[in-house]
């Protein structure tokens, strides 16, 4: 497995969400937190990224508070790094940097509380691909208002006992072969979170052949990470899903596929058309714009 190329990935996906978060969340809240843990799992390569889109919203921080809190085994070579950034960037007093050394699972939940997280946006990433994490670390993120959290776990490893408190929640593999990749999940408190978040793992380059595989797939099809993704894997999703139900509304289906597969609500309308030319399913009205509340069958 090329694991360099599985880290650039998920590095750029985080650098694309936070670039989307941080100004947004700056422009709702006077203080917005970040929280960064198993800080030094990487040699610091994805924290310091991070701190990189952090310092670049200077202009947005003047009166504002951007607060940054890594934790990690041991962040001592790390934490100048990231006083360097900061001290560069010309944000000033309003963008602050916590390193906390002495594990995650330990030191997060408590520096959360400890610098006010409750009701304020909250945003973290936590790559456990080679740690274990627990899961009341990363429901201590849902204090705040709105959360979110992308989290990273190891090949095979099941996400259930990770959604307390996330009611929206999406995950995804990072494969290179037929292997079982490391399983990235994003929850979320708002609904414009999740569809931010699937924007960016969309939009992110591909690299040495990574390609994403969808967890609800039967068939465990491969796709290329792409603006336009292959719509097999929906295709079989959404054919099961109405298998189940029997009919559904086109509002039904994108939600779906926003909220129950790594496909975009976008991409299910796409796949509707399809479906509905290729005589696969009929749609209620026959004729006209597939809004919304047009009912589709088997």
């Amino acid at each position: 497995m090329s694991y360099s190329a599985i880290a650039t990935v998920k590095r750029e996906l985080l650098v694309r969400y936070l670039e989307a978060w941080a100004p947004a969340a700056l422009h709702r809240a006077r203080r917005v937190i970040y929280a960064h843990g198993y800080a030094d799992a990487d040699g610091g390569a994805a924290v310091e990224a991070a701190m990189r889109v952090l310092a670049e919203q200077s202009d947005l921080v003047r009166g504002r508070e951007l607060t940054m809190v890594a934790t990690g085994d041991d962040l001592g070579a790390i934490a100048p790094r990231l006083a360097a950034i900061q001290a560069e960037s010309g944000a000033g007093a309003g963008l602050a940097v916590h390193t906390i050394s002495g594990g995650t699972d330990g030191r997060l939940p408590v520096g959360l509380k400890a610098i006010g997280a409750a009701r304020v946006p909250v945003l973290g990433f936590l790559d456990a691909s080679s740690s274990s994490v627990a899961p009341a670390t990363v429901s201590a993120l849902t204090a705040g208002k709105p959360a979110d959290v992308l989290l990273v776990l190891p090949p095979g490893a099941s996400s259930d006992s990770f959604r307390t408190g996330w009611p929206l929640f999406s995950q995804v593999e990072l494969a290179v072969s037929d292997e079982p990749g490391e399983l990235l999940v994003f929850g979320t408190t708002a609904g414009k979170s999740l569809e931010g978040f699937k924007e960016a793992l969309w939009s992110v380059d591909e690299f040495a052949g990574v390609r994403y595989r969808d967890p609800g797939d039967p068939d465990r099809h491969l796709i290329d990470i792409s603006l336009t993704p292959h719509p097999g894997p929906l295709r079989r999703e959404i054919l099961a899903f109405l298998h189940r139900v029997g009919s559904a509304s086109v509002t039904e289906l994108r939600t779906f596929a926003l909220t129950e597969t790594v496909y975009r609500a976008a991409d299910a309308t796409r796949v509707l058309h399809t479906l509905i030319d290729a005589g696969t399913v009929t749609r209620e009205p026959s004729h006209g714009r597939l809004g919304g509340d047009v009912v589709i069958t088997l």
